[in-house]
C-alpha cells in the first residue's frame, strides 16, 4: 500500500471532521476520494500532506511513519489542492523553471514536463492568459518536476469544462500506464471518477462508507435489464401476470432484476408475443452516482 491509515481522526473546534479513517491505496492505482462537499477529503489530504495534526490515528506512506520520515517522504510526493500556485506574469516555462530551481532539478525536467502535459506549444505564453485546463496541467506539471512517486490532487477538475476534464483525466491515466505513478485524487464529479479511478473510498461526514476496486463498488449493486417498448405499461402488465418483477416504470421505459442473458432473451421474446414492440433492451449497472446514493442513505 501506497497509502494505508489507520484510526486517522481530526477536528476543528467541537466538530470532528475525519472519523477513524482507514485508507488502503494500492501501488499503481488511480484511487478516487469520493464525498459530498464538506465530507472532509480537503482535510484528509492536509493530514496526508503533513500540513494538519491529526487528533489520533497513524498514517503510513511508502510503507513508512510520517511522523517520523516526514522530509523522506514528503520528497516522493507531488501535491496540487484544488487551484495550482502560479505567477501569472510569468510563461509556463518560467513558472517551471523557477520550481525547478527550488527544487534543484535539471532544467531538462521542465522540457520533459511540458511535454508531458502538452504544453510544449504554449510554454511561451504568460500563465495569466492559460485557459482553465492549461492551468491545471500547468499545475500537475510542477508537482511532477521533482519526479515523486505519488500524485495527491485535491478536485484538480473544479471549474473545467469538458475539454478540460477529458485532458486531466487522460494524463492522469498515462502517468499510470506509462510513468509508473501512483494517483489519490479528491473529487465530488462522481461519474468522473469512474471513468478513471481503479479504486475507490467514499466518505461522509468524515466517516468512510465504502472502499474498494471499483468492481468491488459495482458488485454491491445488482444490474438491471433496462427495456423501451410502445407501451410501457401494459408491457409492465405483462411482465407482472408472468411473475417477473418489474421495479420502475416510466413513459419510455421499463427496469426489471437482470438475471442472465437467456432471461434477457426470454422476456423479449415474451413482449413481442404478447404484441408489444420493444424497441431496445439491455443489461444496466447502476452509475457511481446511484451507487454513492444508496450507500450515503443507508448509512
Amino acid at each position: 500500500m501506497v497509502i494505508s491509515t489507520e484510526g486517522l481522526s481530526f477536528t476543528f473546534g467541537k466538530q470532528q471532521v475525519v472519523k477513524s479513517l482507514a485508507l488502503q491505496v494500492p501501488e499503481g492505482s488511480i484511487y478516487g476520494f469520493l464525498g459530498p462537499n464538506g465530507a472532509g477529503k480537503t482535510t484528509t489530504i492536509k493530514l496526508l500532506l503533513n500540513l494538519l495534526k491529526p487528533d489520533a490515528g497513524n498514517i503510513n506512506i511508502f510503507e513508512q511513519d510520517i511522523k517520523t520520515n516526514r522530509i523522506n517522504i514528503l520528497s516522493k510526493i507531488g501535491s496540487l489542492i484544488e487551484q495550482p500556485a502560479l505567477y501569472q506574469h510569468l510563461t509556463g516555462r518560467e513558472n517551471l523553471l523557477n520550481r525547478a530551481l527550488l527544487l534543484q532539478v535539471p532544467a531538462q525536467r521542465v522540457e520533459d514536463m511540458l511535454d508531458l502535459v502538452q504544453l510544449t506549444h504554449a510554454a511561451n505564453k504568460k500563465a495569466g492568459q492559460y485557459s482553465l485546463g492549461m492551468k491545471q496541467r500547468l499545475g500537475i506539471a510542477l508537482a511532477l518536476l521533482a519526479d515523486p512517486k505519488l500524485l495527491i490532487l485535491d478536485e484538480p477538475t473544479n471549474g473545467l469544462d469538458p475539454n478540460g476534464i477529458i485532458e486531466i483525466r487522460e494524463l492522469l491515466k498515462k502517468l499510470v500506464a506509462q510513468h509508473g505513478k501512483t494517483v489519490f485524487i479528491s473529487s465530488h464529479l462522481l461519474a468522473e471518477i469512474e471513468r478513471m479511478a481503479t479504486h475507490v473510498g467514499i466518505i461522509n461526514n468524515g466517516a468512510m462508507l465504502f472502499q474498494g476496486s471499483i468492481a468491488d463498488l459495482q458488485a454491491i449493486s445488482k444490474p438491471l435489464v433496462r427495456i423501451e417498448a410502445e407501451n410501457t405499461v401494459d408491457a409492465a402488465n405483462l411482465l407482472t401476470r408472468n411473475h417477473i418483477n418489474v421495479t420502475e416504470v416510466t413513459d419510455d421505459h421499463l427496469m426489471i432484476p437482470y438475471i442472465s442473458k437467456q432471461q434477457m432473451g426470454d422476456i423479449n421474446t415474451m413482449l413481442n408475443k404478447g404484441g408489444q414492440t420493444v424497441y431496445s433492451i439491455g443489461k444496466q449497472q447502476k452509475d457511481l452516482e446511484k451507487l454513492f446514493l444508496d450507500i450515503t442513505q443507508s448509512a
